[in-house]
């Protein structure tokens, strides 16, 4: 077959034959690895990091509150669209121009908020931020399976893909946790605008490195012209991938729930800021259990590994209501991370599988913007809660949030049955 007359998903790497890669580091270069994952960070600053400055500044934390959500539910309205532009154009570009906005959307906020501005000028900016919010994480997926499925033997791909993806909720696990602790000591120690303006940086530098990568310039072409070959939108809808993506929202919601209540936890001790140093315990399970999920035998199937590992989180969090002492809730939070990490990992697998044609871009970034919609959507309604009821109440959030992620899994396990019958 000629080079002409093949039609190629537009994040992946073109390549014969002849000159496929030995492993996955060879075929992107050992660089974007170390890229990719510091341009994550801004992405999981960005809701603790303005509910941090606009209470700071405003002393308002309804208007916090209200600021998280705007960015959730930007992101939850333009984030499939950045995805579906991405498939259809390439990553390079899109990347290129919502980093850029999104460095000026966050700049603008660490400026407007001290300023007499309305609330509703806050508001509209955390709205652009959320809607902006360059998509890494899910862009990285994408670009990495098509690599495999292009550049390396058609041996190695299972094997590849699945520990890729372990790596990629590993990484992910690694920003949502300490992303949150580098937003409390940014604040804690310069002021409440350095997380903002050190995520913008972040973006502004780290954003534009993974745009240029090459991994990110690869649309093909046909006598000049990009050729790409899609799947019809509607099949983004299947029951299979939409029970997925409620499962990531679930996480999500486990996050923002869990930080919220533990923030407020640790403020009944007199000690809001050390909240992040805590919720940094969870990751030393959940990262570790995240990567070894490549090392798991076939006959432990994806379905098992979602129900067992969400049936662990369910177990954590509903210790955590009945804890009165650091000690405790950081005992709570590692048995937590043990299910977080393999959970995410069989999450996003399970997307990437069920993916249309030339959707990967697109059904990545569905996911993707679950975590941040959950994460937003919980931080706002925990915080209220905390607020008018308590730490005892905020504390019943993240069982409720585990117990969506517990569900997910087994309507996805139903659905699975279902198709094979």
């Amino acid at each position: 077959m000629s080079t002409t007359s093949r039609v190629h998903d537009p994040d992946t790497v073109h390549t014969d034959a002849q000159t496929r890669e030995s492993s996955l580091v060879r075929a992107t270069g050992f660089a974007y690895f170390p890229i990719a994952l510091l341009a994550r960070f801004p992405f999981a600053m960005m809701v603790v990091g303005v509910l941090t400055l606009v209470v700071a500044a405003r002393d308002d934390l309804a208007l916090g509150g209200l600021t998280s959500a705007l960015i959730g539910f930007g992101t939850a309205v333009f984030g499939p669209l950045i995805g579906a532009a991405a498939d259809r154009v390439g990553q390079r570009t899109v990347m290129l121009v919502s980093g850029i906005a999104n460095s000026l959307a966050l700049l603008a906020i660490a400026w407007v908020v001290y300023t007499p501005a309305s609330p509703f000028a806050v508001l509209a900016i955390a709205f652009v931020i959320g809607a902006t919010a360059p998509q890494v994480s899910p862009m990285s997926r994408s670009r990495l399976v098509g690599v495999i499925t292009r550049m390396l033997p058609a041996e190695r791909r299972a094997t590849t893909l699945n520990g890729t993806m372990a790596y990629e909720s590993a990484a992910d696990e690694i920003v949502f946790v300490f992303g949150p602790f580098l937003v409390g000591v940014l604040a804690t120690t310069l002021n409440p605008a350095a997380p903002i303006v050190g995520a913008a940086i972040l973006t502004l530098v780290f954003v534009t490195a993974f745009a240029l990568h090459r991994t990110g310039a690869t649309v093909a072409r046909v006598d000049g012209r990009a050729v790409v070959r899609q799947a019809p939108a509607r099949q983004l809808a299947r029951p299979a991938l939409v029970v997925v993506a409620v499962g990531v929202l679930g996480m999500g919601l486990f996050f923002g729930s869990t930080l919220t209540a533990l923030t407020s936890f640790m403020a009944d001790l007199g000690a809001p800021e050390q909240a992040g140093l805590v919720y940094g315990v969870m990751g030393i399970g959940s990262a570790g259990l995240a990567l070894g999920v490549a090392w798991f035998p076939a006959r432990f199937t994806v379905h098992a590994r979602w129900l067992v590992f969400a049936a662990v989180l369910v177990a954590g969090t509903a210790a955590l209501p009945f804890v009165h002492d650091v000690v405790g809730v950081a005992i709570a939070l590692f048995i937590i991370g043990i299910g977080v990490g393999p959970t995410l990992v069989t999450q996003y697998t399970l997307g990437a599988a069920h993916s249309p044609l030339g959707r990967s871009a697109t059904v990545m970034t569905m996911l993707g913007s679950s975590v941040i919609v959950g994460q937003s959507a919980a931080s706002a309604l925990v915080g209220a809660l905390a607020q008018s009821s308590g730490t005892a109440a905020a504390m019943i959030a993240p069982v409720t949030s585990a117990g969506v992620v517990l569900l997910a899994g087994a309507a996805s396990a139903v659905l699975a049955r279902r198709a094979r019958g």
